[in-house]
């Protein structure tokens, strides 16, 4: 079931027919290198966290980029890492483009048109084409859908909480539901200098949830969203979302990682919070990637 009103949601999320019996982490991750990364200003047109100020260094942002990785792989997770496309520059966001399921390769639709040529990788369709994973094909249909971009997911209720702004649309909503196999969904608007509801909010390992209450449009969607993690949500400030804390991503039961950039902007209480609820954070620099409007999170797509 599909719904779009915080009210609608409460009610079937009242009937308590989500058990936790689906994967909530994910068995790997893969990850695409940067290759001559620039910032394009194609996507700034509605991504305000951008920097189209500050040129950004190439070789400073593939080391950042492997820096990350290796910090993934030192917390036993494994880590694909794909070679950057020196035609897609910007292309270093892969949540965005691919997303996974057990035994389902979910491919998205993209709103710009610079980035749709992520999409068509031939190298990261055939490397799930041969471990049989199926593939959903929706930049095949008539829909926008960016995937974990917009669309938050608590994996192990199959609960979907997807953010409207352009990188989605109705039918990407629909064809999204649909693809990830979803009990729920619950569709919102944000506000409307938000892109991306990863940026905003992350469900953490089925159990906890963090999101910017001054991101929605609607202040009752934050509250009703808040029902569904009674004791773990963490509301964070408009300047711990700006610095990209809540883009953030918790691999395993207690590992959480998060920017550098987002790391400091924490509050002591904000940390604490994260602490209580067992998580160890591991950070990373990642200011030279961030210039381009995302963060850690973005940079992870994870292999169910």
């Amino acid at each position: 079931m599909i719904v779009w009103e915080a009210r609608n949601f409460l009610e079937e999320y009242s009937k308590g027919n989500f058990p936790a019996n689906a994967p909530a982490l994910p068995r790997g991750v893969f990850m695409i290198e940067p290759e001559s990364f620039y910032v394009n200003p194609e996507t700034s047109a509605d991504n305000a966290y951008m920097d189209l100020e500050n040129a950004a260094d190439p070789e400073r942002a593939l080391s950042q980029s492997r820096a990350l990785a290796c910090a993934i792989r030192d917390r036993g997770v494994e880590v694909e890492v794909f070679a950057g496309d020196p035609q897609a520059p910007d292309g270093v966001f892969p949540n965005n483009a691919f997303a996974t399921i057990p035994g389902c390769l979910i491919i998205g639709s993209m709103w710009h048109h610079g980035r749709r040529r992520e999409t068509e990788r031939k190298d990261i369709r055939n490397f799930f084409k041969i471990r049989d994973y199926t593939a959903v094909d929706l930049s095949r249909q008539d829909c926008i859908a960016e995937l974990t971009g917009p669309l938050i997911l608590d994996r192990a209720r199959r609960i979907g909480f997807c953010g409207m702004t352009d990188r989605v649309d109705h039918a990407g909503v629909v064809a999204m539901h649909k693809a990830f196999d979803l009990r729920l969904s619950f569709a919102f608007d944000l506000a409307k200098c938000e892109y991306h509801t990863n940026v905003l909010m992350m469900i953490l390992a089925g159990t906890a949830c963090v999101l910017c209450p001054d991101a929605f449009a609607d202040p009752e969607v934050p509250d009703a969203i808040s029902t569904a993690f009674p004791g773990h949500c963490l509301m964070l400030t408009e300047e711990e979302k700006n610095a990209f804390a809540g883009n953030c991503i918790a691999l395993t039961r207690k590992d959480l990682f998060m920017s550098q950039t987002g790391y400091k902007a924490l509050r002591p209480s904000s940390l604490k919070t994260l602490q209580s609820w067992g998580f160890e954070l591991t950070t990373v620099e990642l200011d030279e990637i961030e210039k381009a409007g995302g963060s850690l999170r973005c940079m992870v797509a994870e292999i169910f």
